[in-house]
């Protein structure tokens, strides 16, 4: 474990880009193997309004890595922290980190884009793909890039994170994201047991379907253990899903990146999907 954190601790960022680079290609090779729906689209048509977004994103954690670095190092120099304050086995310690820190900078990060709706608006530029493959992962219009890495920023703080657990936490994150979002059909059994452990690729598609209320349940990125505590876990059959938001369909995955650019700034749409079908009866 301690050569593990060591390695992170100093990762190279090269070896960074090629884990990034290195789960998106073998994804994407796994999923002209198995595939969990065989879309009628253009795989590398598809895939570039995504990787643009990919690139913006990894163009903004870059610039801003340096607020992340002395955030890690006040915590430690101060002793600040959930991880500071415990006395815990270096295992136990990269565990409890790497949990605390997908709780707050990814779990919490995507609820609260998904209840407050000027947040919402940079968040949709993600659900607006129709056809979810690995490369849905980092579809992040730049504003929420930004908004995941001040909640990622927020979470260091609070969890008092040594850089090695940030890096490998990072690491993780973006490998399983790339791992949920790939169309790939798993046998059921094992996307269900995996599912008690990690967001397994059916968990997260739930909450890809067009309709409330699924768009708003399994908002984990790598532990699955937070939709179940806070009451947003769900299911719906494979075969029930339906891509994109009900109140934007004239925007799909292949909309102009100078569009889903402009989109947070167009007017909201009010949700009018299943959540509200009882109310209207």
């Amino acid at each position: 474990m301690e050569s593990i954190i060591n390695y992170f601790e100093t990762i190279p960022s090269s070896h960074r880009s090629l884990i990034l680079v290195g789960g998106i290609t073998f994804f994407w090779l796994i999923e002209y193997a198995m595939p969990l729906f065989k879309f009628n689209y253009k795989k590398f048509k598809h895939a570039w309004p995504n990787i643009f977004f990919t690139l913006t994103t990894i163009i903004i954690n870059f610039v801003l890595a340096f607020i992340l670095l002395k955030t890690s190092d006040w915590t430690v120099a101060n002793q600040f922290g959930v991880l500071q304050w415990l006395a815990l086995p270096l295992w136990v310690t990269i565990i409890l980190g790497i949990a605390l820190l997908d709780l707050i900078g990814a779990w919490l990060a995507h609820y609260v884009q998904h209840i407050v709706k000027p947040l919402w608006m940079f968040h949709l530029i993600h659900h607006t793909d129709n056809h979810v493959d690995t490369t849905t992962a980092n579809r992040h219009h730049p504003g929420e890039s930004v908004i995941r890495f001040l909640f990622t920023t927020l979470a260091v703080f609070i969890v008092g994170a040594p850089i090695g657990i940030i890096m490998l936490y990072q690491s993780l994150s973006v490998v399983l994201s790339q791992f949920n979002h790939a169309n790939i059909s798993l046998p059921k059994k094992v996307d269900d047991m995996i599912s008690w452990i990690i967001v397994s690729p059916d968990m997260h598609k739930v909450h890809h379907h067009y309709v409330l209320p699924y768009t708003d349940t399994n908002y984990g990125n790598i532990f699955s253990i937070w939709d179940r505590i806070f009451g947003t876990f769900a299911k719906i059959r494979n075969e029930d899903l339906i891509y994109g938001v009900d109140t934007y369909p004239d925007v799909d995955s292949n909309a102009n990146v100078g569009k889903l650019l402009k989109l947070p700034f167009s007017g909201y749409r009010a949700p009018t999907g299943a959540k509200f079908e009882s109310e209207k009866s």
